[in-house]
Parts: C-alpha cells; structure tokens; sequence
C-alpha cells in the first residue's frame, strides 16, 4: 500500500488514522527531509505522540550533515518492510519524494 502527494496535503495524518483504523499497519516513510533527525518543523515529521501510537520506519536515521540519497533508501525501506511483513503486519509507504516511491514500488536499484 502507497499513500503518497504533495508537501503538506495531509498524507501524515490520513496515514495515522488509516493505521490506527486497520490495527495491524506500520508506516515507512518516503521522505527525503523526515529521514534526518532535528529537522521536525518544516518537514510535517509525524508528533512522538503519533509515532507512539503507530510504529514509523525511516524517520530520523541520518544526521543532517550527513548525505541521503536513493542508494541510501531503498535497503532501509526494503528491510523495514521485510521486517513489517514478517511480524504479519502491513507496510503502508507514505511520502511526497516521488523518485523514492517509484523506486520502491517499481523495485528499481
């Protein structure tokens, strides 16, 4: 499953009801600015209080001086959904960098 749009369309929210709807949902996000850790404001990064309630892959693993990329991505998504699929549970991609999701979905390397 993709949710994905524009910045600031609400794709963070609709995501977290949606998963918090079906019970058995995770969230990988594929958001080239959500990756970095500190940068919450500006980036519609989900609240700790929503990432208590819904499990979130992919938010804060790079430094922001650090540089992330699409060769970055694609294992760490691949592996969370791994990781997702084999506790029973659904992966739902969310996110607004398109190269990532297109990658992802089309499995391209």
């Amino acid at each position: 499953m993709a949710l994905v749009g524009p910045t600031a369309s609400g794709k963070s929210a609709l995501a977290h009801a949606l998963a918090l709807a079906a019970g058995d949902v995770e969230i990988v996000t594929a958001d080239s600015m959500q990756v970095y850790r500190g940068m919450d404001i500006g980036t519609a990064k989900p609240s700790r209080s929503a990432q208590a309630e819904v499990r979130h892959h992919l938010l804060d693993v790079a430094d922001p001086s650090e540089d992330f990329s699409l060769a970055r991505f694609l294992p760490l998504a691949r592996a969370a959904m791994v990781a997702i699929t084999g506790r029973g549970r659904r992966a739902l991609l969310v996110g607004g960098t398109g190269l990532y999701v297109q990658a992802l979905v089309d499995d391209l390397d």
